[in-house]
């Protein structure tokens, strides 16, 4: 599906959206229209420590993590805790690990940012599979879906690093996200486009440097963003409105391999609470019982497949937004002006008869 907006990164990391200001374009209207664009853009936060969950994040020296006394993340599979990262899977064949909170998330606005490596001995496509990030209903269940169990209820990141579709265009790895209420399966063979809400390429196999990614969801807003290329700023890759998540779910990563394989190591996960105000009519709602859905997309079997690996249903990011909202401007003031020029004349041709 078509990638969100990818203009570069416009923000240092610890700061998502700033400096970015849309230019005006017609004066006083096309300024209200971007103030309300980037009103609507994420910012991603400055990593203040006040507003991390430490009972969702996990950082060194990984303290609750499995056979603890109070143990706040569990492990299974392949997975393997360091002191200085959490492997999922080693640098073999047919591998699959994961690594989950064990406490239940009841934000409704959240920001993860998660330091990882994905590295191994293959060379250009002779690696994979890659692995997924999880806020889900389930925890725990292993599966065919980068090491997790499909059909899943919840949102999922994946971080594909081997096309299985030999037609595809498409250059890996590959960002891409998926929300599912249960009823739908992660087609391989596809890698997943069918289901694919948004996505894009990110060149973050084998780096010297650090590599992160942070997902962002508030108010029905769901924005991934990238800093992969070793220049300490943020990149878009997705934005979506209308994307419903329930509280109550857990956090989680998984990978898996299969006949080609990669290291793949979480060094760090942090979870921030963001400080967002909701509408009124929002107070009576029970998050826990919202049902995982994205308002602004048809349902994933709707969509039409096009030759160059995008769905033509693709979802309303930012940029498509103001287009439209641009658009319709130039049409009022087109019919406003046309409407003026025939109003005028009439005028003058009634005057001719008196």
């Amino acid at each position: 599906m078509a990638a969100g907006p990818g203009g570069g990164g416009c923000a240092r990391r610890g700061r998502w959206g700033r400096g970015c200001p849309v230019r005006g374009l017609l004066s006083g209207a096309l300024l209200l229209l971007a103030s309300g664009l980037r009103r609507g853009a994420a910012e991603l936060t400055d990593g203040n420590n006040e507003h991390l969950k430490r009972e969702h994040s996990l950082t060194k020296p990984y303290q609750g993590v499995g056979s603890s006394s109070m143990p706040l993340w569990d492990f299974q599979g392949s997975t393997m805790l360091t002191s200085q990262y959490v492997r999922l899977t080693p640098d073999e064949r047919s591998k699959e690990g994961s690594i989950w909170n064990r406490v239940p998330c009841f934000l409704k606005d959240w920001e993860l940012h998660v330091h990882f490596k994905i590295h191994g001995a293959g060379k250009k496509n002779l690696h994979g599979d890659g692995f997924a990030l999880w806020y889900t209903r389930e925890r725990l269940m292993p599966g065919p879906v980068f090491g997790s169990k499909d059909n899943f209820h919840g949102l999922s990141i994946f971080l594909d690093t081997y096309p299985n579709d030999e037609a595809t265009e498409r250059v890996f790895p590959y960002i891409s996200a998926m929300v599912n209420n249960g009823s739908l399966a992660y087609d391989h063979s596809k890698d997943g486009r069918w289901t694919e809400l948004a996505g894009c390429t990110a060149d973050l196999r084998n780096q010297n440097h650090d590599t992160f990614l942070a997902v962002r969801y508030s108010r029905g807003r769901l924005t991934v963003m990238t800093d992969v290329e070793d220049k300490n700023e943020w990149k878009n890759c997705i934005d979506i409105a209308g994307v419903r998540l329930p509280t109550g779910y857990f956090f989680g990563a998984s990978a898996g391999t299969g006949d080609l394989s990669d290291n793949h190591d979480i060094i760090s996960m942090k979870l921030f609470q963001l400080m967002v105000e909701h509408p009124p009519e929002e107070e009576n709602i029970d998050w826990t019982k919202i049902e995982p859905s994205v308002s602004l997309l048809k349902s994933p079997k709707d969509n039409v497949d096009d030759p160059t690996g995008n769905f033509r249903s693709g979802p309303l990011t930012g940029w498509k937004v103001f287009l439209l909202l641009l658009c319709a401007l130039l049409g009022i003031i087109v019919c406003a002006v046309v409407g003026a020029v025939v109003f005028q004349r009439r005028q003058e041709r009634n005057k001719r008869f008196y």
